[in-house]
């Protein structure tokens, strides 16, 4: 259930068309930091920051948010809805960028979970980076997964974006060391538990 900061920060979202997670995605995020009792998770595409507050709500008392977004606005946006839900600064950690030329600066295994709600487009690329991220244990998270679902192919093109989640779907499913689940909730959230070490 979304509070007053929570409600904040989806609606500075929706005005600045970032299509913030919805809050049964949110609640699934804060439910997987919490089952693994995440300490330090990398999310691309802060949005106005509630995506953040349900990941910051599940990891543990001293665990570090490090997101990436490539528009100053929002990560401004995101600091406040952070404070506004009680978290202090050092609790999370802002990057101003690129997802895909933040992420290749990070450490290896080093994360317990990503997330990833940014340009769909790019989703392959970012399974790679993830896998390279998270440790044995962790966890990647895809917004709009929903069209990561196989469906037979037919006349009708599919849009490029959908054709990526769809891809990302493939990859996940085809690769030993993960376990892969697709959750019907918002527009869709497709996980997959690292299991072994690549």
């Amino acid at each position: 259930m979304e509070d007053d900061p929570l409600t904040d920060a989806r609606e500075a979202g929706r005005r600045a068309d970032v299509g913030p997670i919805s809050a049964a995605g949110g609640a699934v995020l804060r439910f997987l930091a919490a089952a693994i009792g995440a300490r330090s998770v990398v999310e691309v595409g802060t949005g106005c920051g509630s995506s953040g507050i349900w990941l910051l709500r599940g990891m543990r008392p001293d665990a570090i948010l490090t997101t990436v977004d490539i528009e100053p606005e929002y990560q401004e946006a995101a600091r406040e809805a952070y404070r506004s839900a009680g978290f202090p600064a050092n609790r999370t950690r802002l990057i101003q960028g690129r997802g895909m030329e933040v992420l290749p600066r990070l450490t290896d295994a080093a994360y317990d979970m990503v997330f990833i709600d940014a340009v769909t487009d790019e989703y392959p690329a970012y399974l790679a980076e993830a896998l390279r991220l998270l440790r044995v244990g962790g966890i990647v998270v895809f917004n709009n997964g929903l069209d990561a679902a196989p469906v037979p192919d037919g006349p009708l093109s599919v849009p490029s974006a959908q054709q990526s989640v769809r891809e990302v779907g493939r990859l996940i499913r085809e690769d030993e060391n993960l376990v892969p689940l697709l959750l019907p909730v918002g527009e869709g959230l497709l996980a997959a538990i690292r299991e072994e070490a690549l």
